[in-house]
């Protein structure tokens, strides 16, 4: 997501009609919650379609989009993580299950931090090409069959707390060395066409959580970097001074990223309550091999 705020900086932009604005918009915003990666869809479904990058103001709008989408989802859990936050803060404890819930996402949240700070341009320099995309989705396959192989080993995951059905709805209380190892797994997620939340779910499962707990701390710990992701791209915005594309444009793509962020986030919580990664992990792997072999064709 935060190689997704300068992606369309070095790219050559034009005004988006109606229809591309459309689908553009229901791109980002089931790409960037279904394990798929959307910094892959990004890259290669424009090239394979001939479309022209769509500009700052449609990237951030869109952008914008799967941001209220994950904050709306989960505004009751962040309700409360907010509120045991601030009790920690008075009575400087760790004690409440919601004030370390939160400690552990923002753990979890400093590697992709730092990766985004740190390797943001090299990687939008080496990887931003579509073959490079398309190999990165086998790796994103390659994750998600090994999250479904340990859990088979184990005899299902199992997660290794109660679950709190009133606030994080099953999300278990990690220890700071889950947080840390499933933040790298995000920080891992800069290359696109690595998923972001296929990365996260697959490390989440890997150290013995359930497929729909592991998915639910996925979506809390991307909330800052979708928000602060969202945040680049509008200084992006304002530095540049123009708008690329009309506001009638901007509103469906808005919309249309909304809309697909709330439903896809909805249906992978229903979906990984009693099915497994695979059939995201076979379309990653034949998407990715597509792409190669295109790309191979095109050179």
């Amino acid at each position: 997501m935060l190689y997704q705020a300068h992606l369309s900086s070095t790219r050559r932009s034009c005004p988006v009609s109606l229809i591309h604005a459309l689908l553009l918009g229901l791109l980002q915003g089931a790409t960037e919650f279904l394990p798929v990666s959307s910094s892959g869809h990004l890259v290669l479904v424009p090239w394979l379609l001939g479309w022209p990058a769509p500009g700052l103001a449609f990237d951030a709008l869109v952008h914008w989009g799967t941001a209220v989408a994950v904050v709306g989802y989960f505004w009751r859990d962040w309700t409360v993580l907010l509120r045991g936050c601030w009790q920690a803060l008075r009575t400087r404890s760790l004690a409440d299950p919601h004030a370390r819930l939160g400690w552990l996402i923002l753990l979890g949240t400093v590697p992709a931090t730092l990766a985004g700070w740190l390797l943001e341009d090299f990687f939008a320099e080496m990887f931003a090409r579509p073959i490079a995309a398309a190999g990165f989705l086998l790796v994103t396959a390659g994750f998600l069959t090994l999250a479904e192989g340990w859990a088979t080993r184990r005899g299902g995951p199992q997660s290794p707390l109660s679950k709190d059905r009133t606030t994080t709805e099953g999300c278990p209380s990690l220890s700071s060395l889950d947080a840390i190892l499933i933040g790298l797994a995000q920080a891992v997620a800069i290359m696109p066409g690595v998923s972001r939340s296929g990365a996260t779910i697959a490390a989440g499962m890997g150290r013995g959580m359930e497929r729909e707990p592991a998915a639910r701390f996925s979506f809390l710990l991307a909330t800052p970097i979708v928000l602060g992701a969202g945040l680049l791209q509008a200084l992006d915005l304002v530095r540049a001074g123009t708008l690329t594309a009309r506001f009638p444009a901007l509103a469906v793509g808005f919309l249309a990223a909304l809309v697909s962020g709330l439903a896809c986030i909805h249906f992978l919580l229903r979906y990984l309550q009693r099915r497994p990664l695979y059939p995201f992990a076979l379309y990653c792997a034949l998407f990715g091999i597509v792409g190669i072999i295109l790309s191979l064709l095109a050179v």
